[in-house]
């Protein structure tokens, strides 16, 4: 099956902590069906002092659920479904079914 969110997509955040909060997708892990988004899911670690790193407390993204994020319509910018369309060189491409707007080039 085709890829309904890719890396470097513009998507919106549907439920949890940061809901309604829009970021880019740093990283996709299809097998455990969870992405990483620029802004969202912020979590802090603690950091042990290394030869090459200092010590501290460090704010990283976390990982989100795909289910939990929905692609920002090329138009708007509100979440949005996704379909597919197969273009008449053949090429399948990704569609925002709410604007039709198509978000492959």
């Amino acid at each position: 099956m085709a890829a309904k969110i890719k890396k470097g997509d513009k998507v919106v955040v549907l439920a949890g902590r940061d809901k309604g909060r829009a970021g880019e997708v740093l990283q996709v892990m299809p097998k455990e069906d969870r992405a990483v988004v620029r802004g969202v899911n912020l979590v802090k670690r603690h950091q042990k002092q290394t030869p090459r790193q200092e010590a501290g407390i460090f704010t990283k993204e976390a990982t989100i659920h795909l289910s939990n994020l929905a692609l920002a319509d090329p138009k708007d910018g509100k979440a949005t479904r996704v379909g597919f369309k197969v273009l008449d060189d053949g090429r399948k491409v990704r569609v925002a079914k709410r604007s039709g707007e198509l978000i492959d080039g």
